[in-house]
């Protein structure tokens, strides 16, 4: 078979787009944009990129309305760092309560879209060092530049793994193998897990948000089939420093999207919120874990979520 890239986009660069430029087309089409860090026990990084958005993003040029970071009850004082950087700081626990506790990033990017305002939502990742709030302008230009875009995946080098394409150890294993068998058409996005992700509040609202590790390659294969591939854009990022996870944490998340790309494919007709990994300890003894493979619904059918946003969603 061969892989099918024909209708994507050609990858924007993060520097072809400047801030100013952005900011004075945001306010000639009146959309608004949030920028949302999901964090859990990020205090070392979190302060220093939610400054450098609030300085150069919100304050000198006026193109982002909100830095919002959803704090996932996190115990080292990311909560405080964070509102101290001037983040508005929403607590995940208290955002729809109604609904029950989730877990997993997923299920904090699905919250924040009750929590945030904006036309346009950005998500970072809290871990990131060495930041530059261009990033994040370069993830909303496609978006306030390009009509026929409507989901942005960004992609970077990792200098510290000397790898070109920089993918991740679970993207170029499980990812990338399970999009060229199952979903071919999408084998021309280069990092489907990496989460500079950015998208149209209308669209993002639309789709079921799966709570754990396999979120975003849920969001990708959703977001593209409701909308079509050819509204989705990539955006180069350069290099990033990300933290680089040890295989006892990576096992859970390749499971995560394991599970979610035979979901998706039909080959898992199972709705169980849960799977099990089972491997070894150093004992050679069994060691069963829980893998979030839970969902949740489109947020748009979500009665409060309506009832805040009832002006702009169809009846």
């Amino acid at each position: 078979m061969t892989l099918v890239q024909a209708a994507l986009h050609p990858p924007f660069r993060f520097r072809d787009f400047d801030p100013f430029d952005l900011a004075r087309a945001r306010w000639a089409s009146g959309r608004t944009i949030s920028v949302c860090l999901p964090a859990r026990n990020e205090a070392d990084t979190v302060g220093r990129i939610v400054r450098a958005i609030r300085h150069d993003l919100v304050e000198a040029c006026g193109l982002v309305d909100e830095v919002v970071v959803m704090d996932d009850g996190s115990t080292d004082g990311t909560a405080d760092e964070a509102a101290a950087a001037g983040a508005r700081v929403e607590s995940v626990a208290a955002a729809l309560p109604e609904l029950g506790p989730g877990s997993g990033k997923g299920n904090v990017m699905w919250r924040s879209l009750s929590v945030t305002r904006g036309d346009l939502i950005c998500w970072v990742d809290a871990d990131l060092r060495g930041f530059a709030s261009d990033l994040v302008a370069g993830m909303i230009g496609p978006l306030l530049l390009v009509e026929e875009v409507d989901l942005v995946k960004g992609f970077f080098r990792r200098p510290a793994d000397g790898l070109p394409h920089g993918g991740g150890r679970v993207t170029e294993l499980v990812a990338r193998p399970l999009i060229s068998k199952l979903f071919p058409g999408l084998a021309g996005i280069v990092q489907p897990l990496a989460g500079f992700t950015a998208g149209r509040r209308s669209v993002l609202e639309a789709v079921p948000f799966v709570e754990g590790w396999g979120v975003e390659f849920a969001l990708l294969v959703d977001v593209a089939e409701r909308v079509g591939l050819e509204r989705v854009a990539q955006v180069d990022l350069g290099s990033i420093e990300h933290d680089r996870g040890t295989l006892r944490k990576l096992a859970p998340q390749a499971m995560a999207v394991l599970t979610v790309a035979l979901r998706r494919a039909g080959v898992d007709v199972s709705t169980d919120p849960e799977c099990q990994l089972l491997r070894f300890d150093e004992g050679h003894l069994p060691d069963v874990e829980q893998v979030s493979a839970a969902e949740r619904p489109p947020m748009n059918t979500v009665e409060a979520y309506r009832a805040r946003f009832a002006e702009v969603l169809p009846a």
